[in-house]
């Protein structure tokens, strides 16, 4: 029988959607740049028992099954393969427990990042990952990809605060990684090796994470610059005399006169950038003082710092809007994730501007200053072959700069298929044969999301 009859004979009607225009809008994340093939039918499993159905019905008619959360996601990890079963976890939404002792709570794969962080906020609590979809990700989808987000300089990565899964392997075998407690030893550490993965190794259905306390309400600021020098100069500095922001950000000039133009919230748009940083803690408002003066002494044009939160949040706003306000220019995206060593900041943020130039493409630049993870966003008509082939081409460019200061191709976005030809040139032989022999024994038959982020 083919994928159809099998998973029929297995889930409810209500579970299964067979035509076309659905099927194919489960098929793309927002890569979509990226291709994507056609799926023979779609999979919206309620219960990890219906999970491990759709996963034998995937074995029975030997076809691929290519897993998806919210479908926020930036590089094609979650595109259909031509043939394959799509799994929707979106119905997969509740949020099982908050354990407020052992500040914990666990979770289904398609419950919002938003919503949990509201959940746990009205037990006095805080989930840190904040990747800037945040509204409209899922946790599943935050695990799989190890998402970021903008108070990773401080509080880190989805994976920190990931100690325990449910997970429904190729086998059709259910598998509970990690403890109820904050600490174990035993055994390896099953738990991170799914982390990030992508869909590649098995189908997420239950994911146990750490919380920690609510912290006081940050204090903010803002710095402009006539100089991305200047600024790379000042995000350094922060660091190194002691510093720990919870929140540091940057938007060029291009990202600031697009935002501007779209929502009018009084930028500065002869800027060269915008610095924004947040500082929480008891001794917030006295560390956002003495971050604005390094600004200023590293030659910020305005600075501006306030203690209120409101006003804060909407400081912070302005970078949430940032790619929001290029998509209504109705064109197509190319958003870039490489990270570099804090100390490299300057010479990436240089380095992003030559290639713009030499290759006569627009190219405005976010990311996450703090961590050193940049967000170039390449912005083209992608019905003129010539200024797509000049985007590839810069986008190889950008990439092969984070690699020679030191940094990484793929920061919190992942890899998909966007970045899977680069792949080999950040991870040496020993490293891909050891992660294909981890792929071939969770996955002998190769279902579980073929063509995704491995080479």
């Amino acid at each position: 029988m083919g994928p159809v009859e099998e998973l029929a004979a297995r889930l409810p009607a209500e579970c299964l959607q067979t035509d076309g225009d659905v099927v194919a809008s489960y098929g793309q994340d927002r890569a979509i740049f990226e291709a994507a093939g056609t799926a023979a039918v779609l999979a919206m499993p309620r219960t990890t028992a219906e999970v491990v159905a759709v996963v034998e019905a995937a074995q029975a008619a030997g076809v691929p099954l290519v897993p998806r959360g919210a479908g926020t996601g930036l590089t094609g990890a979650a595109n259909a393969v031509n043939g394959c079963i799509m799994v929707s976890l979106h119905r997969m939404n509740e949020i099982l427990e908050i354990d407020t002792t052992n500040r914990t709570a666990r979770v289904q794969p398609g419950v919002i990042n938003s919503d949990l962080k509201s959940a746990v906020t009205e037990k006095g609590l805080f989930y840190p990952p904040d990747p800037a979809s945040f509204d409209m990700s899922s946790i599943g989808g935050n695990v799989a990809t190890n998402a970021g987000g903008l108070c990773c300089v401080k509080y880190g990565v989805t994976r920190d605060y990931v100690i325990g899964l449910e997970v429904v392997l190729a086998s059709g075998e259910v598998m509970r990684t990690g403890r109820k407690t904050l600490k174990s030893t035993t055994g390896f550490d099953l738990t991170g090796l799914f982390v990030g993965s992508e869909g590649l190794l098995g189908i997420i259905t239950e994911i146990t994470v750490k919380l920690v306390p609510a912290p006081p309400p940050p204090s903010t600021a803002v710095a402009y610059f006539d100089r991305l020098q200047d600024a790379g100069e000042a995000i350094v500095e922060v660091f190194q005399q002691g510093h720990e922001p919870s929140l540091m950000e940057i938007m060029d000039q291009a990202s600031l006169r697009q935002v501007e133009a779209v929502y009018k919230m009084d930028l500065d748009t002869s800027a060269a950038c915008l610095i924004l940083i947040q500082s929480a803690g008891d001794e917030a408002s006295e560390r956002i003082a003495e971050i604005s003066q390094i600004c200023t002494k590293n030659g910020a044009t305005f600075v501006y710092h306030v203690d209120d939160p409101h006003e804060g949040d909407m400081l912070i706003d302005v970078r949430r809007k940032t790619y929001p306000a290029f998509e209504a220019l109705g064109k197509s995206l190319l958003p870039e994730d490489v990270a570099v060593p804090r100390q490299h900041l300057p010479e990436l943020l240089a380095g992003i501007v030559e290639i713009g130039e030499r290759h006569r493409v627009a190219l405005p630049t976010i990311g996450h200053a703090g961590d050193g993870n940049m967000h170039p966003l390449l912005v083209f008509d992608g019905n003129d072959p010539d200024e797509t082939a000049r985007v590839k081409e810069a986008f190889g460019d950008i990439v092969r700069l984070a690699l020679d200061l030191g940094g990484t191709i793929a920061g919190e976005h992942g890899v998909g298929t966007l970045k899977r030809e680069f792949v080999k040139d950040e991870l040496d032989q020993i490293q891909l044969s050891t992660m294909r022999s981890m792929k071939d024994l969770l996955d002998p038959m190769g279902l579980l999301n073929p063509g995704k982020k491995l080479t």
